[in-house]
């Protein structure tokens, strides 16, 4: 695969990732690719976040995925759990899902940033197993980890589509602006470790 010398992300997730409701240019990846490239104008973000995937099918796609890459990417970003959580599958299959997810990456040599979730309120009561999850799967794998929404933004009346579920282009601009950080910190650890 081609080296270059600009950040190359991959963006694996869900409909937060793949922009469930919004054009193209508002999604996830979209607005970080538009982000780091301030810092450095050639980097690219790929959009692999499929709408309504679970941690199952994000870890049935990631062979095909993987193999379709021109280029090996210098971060993972792995956002995938919350539709787990909505369809009420038992903790221990999302875990078991991620941590092949993880492992899966790790062989390939590409650092991933895990992505958490904040549980919604209405669903507390369901989300007893992920308590710890997201930390222990990237200690494990020497992930790094980051929330994926800032604080106040879920949920939030004025950051919602019309399903009142689904984050607007602004809610992703406030993401992709909060988790920035934790991806240029990734790349830079990478980076380093590669060196």
């Amino acid at each position: 695969m081609p080296i270059s010398s600009s950040p190359y992300v991959l963006a694996i997730g869900d409909s937060l990732t793949a922009g469930y409701g919004l054009p193209a240019s508002a999604s996830f990846a979209a607005r970080l690719q538009h982000l780091l490239r301030h810092q450095d104008p050639g980097a690219t973000v790929r959009n692999a976040g499929v709408s309504g995937d679970t941690t199952e099918g994000g870890l049935r796609r990631l062979p095909r995925l993987l193999a379709s890459l021109t280029r090996k990417p210098d971060l993972a970003i792995v956002e995938l759990g919350a539709n787990d959580l909505l369809r009420g599958i038992p903790p221990e299959r999302t875990r078991a899902n991620l941590d092949a997810i993880l492992a899966q990456l790790g062989a390939c040599g590409i650092p991933v940033l895990l992505a958490t979730f904040e549980v919604p309120r209405f669903l507390s009561a369901l989300a007893a197993g992920y308590d710890g999850m997201y930390a222990a799967l990237a200690a494990k794998h020497g992930a790094a980890l980051a929330p994926f929404f800032p604080q106040g933004v879920l949920g939030h009346p004025e950051l919602v589509l019309r399903d009142r579920l689904h984050p607007n282009a602004r809610a992703i601009e406030l993401v992709a602006e909060g988790f920035l950080p934790a991806v240029t910190a990734a790349l830079s650890r990478g980076r380093a470790e590669a060196a």
